[in-house]
């Protein structure tokens, strides 16, 4: 498989995808949501385990914001982001993210989506898309809750809280900190003992897990109404010209 936003290594027993943008922290466009749902057909078609990671300094900043500030009602209740990270949750056999720097906005509920996750010390987990006059309808307004309980969430989600390495560990967002350098290695560390079991058991213990999870419409109709707002439309554009200065 060829890909221009994230490197793919498959191996044995797993496949290893890296998202490739670090100029741009590594956000999520819709070159790499397309090229992620292939990775998800493969996996689905051949299950393997999966270690999910970014390359440089950061996980993933967030959704492209040039994309995401041309979106509409209609994209909003398509689900682009939503839809790939609730495949991408649903994958037979477990996931592990391997979180350093930034996990902000789409790139924190990419890191929800997956099973596990390891952080090291530089690791922040945010939603802030409040403001920037959109809501985080990709997973994160029923993943994080079920993830650290309601109140920590609340305080991420309405507040703009971050969750820093040490939190995440506490609260039980992620499974370890490692030092930076070592995460990849631990990560794979980690897929090594999980592969140590029955396949089919990891397959039938994920099926039962998800089995109460919840699926909203809520979050594309939401979105729907608040894409069409010029709040939404000029708090994206004040956000690009800062970045820009």
């Amino acid at each position: 498989m060829q890909f221009q936003t994230i490197e793919v290594t498959e191996t044995g027993d797993r496949i290893t995808v890296t998202l490739d943008r670090p100029a741009q922290r590594n956000a999520i466009n819709t070159a790499m949501v397309a090229e992620l749902h292939q990775v998800c057909e493969r996996l689905e078609r051949d299950p393997k385990l999966l270690l999910l990671t970014g390359r440089g300094d950061h996980f993933a900043g967030g959704a492209d914001i040039v994309e995401l500030r041309d979106r509409n009602r209609d994209a909003a209740l398509a689900g682009i982001n939503r839809n790939l990270f609730d495949r991408l949750a649903r994958l037979p056999l477990p996931t592990v993210a391997v979180v350093n720097g930034y996990a902000i906005g789409g790139g924190a509920e990419l890191a929800y989506a997956c099973d596990i996750r390891i952080a090291t010390p530089t690791t922040v987990f945010a939603n802030p898309e409040p403001g920037l006059g959109i809501m985080a309808a990709a997973g994160a307004a029923y993943r994080l809750p079920a993830l650290v309980g309601a109140s920590l969430a609340k305080q991420v989600l309405l507040a703009g809280a971050r969750i820093d390495a040490e939190t995440a560990l506490r609260s039980g967002l992620v499974f370890e900190v490692v030092a930076d350098g070592t995460h990849l290695q631990a990560g794979h560390d980690l897929l090594d003992r999980i592969a140590g079991n029955s396949a089919l058991a990891l397959r039938l213990t994920k099926l039962v897990v998800e089995a109460s999870a919840p699926r909203h419409l809520a979050d594309d109709l939401a979105q729907a109404v608040l894409f069409e707002t010029t709040d939404k439309y000029d708090r994206m554009t004040a956000f690009l010209e800062r970045k820009n200065r």
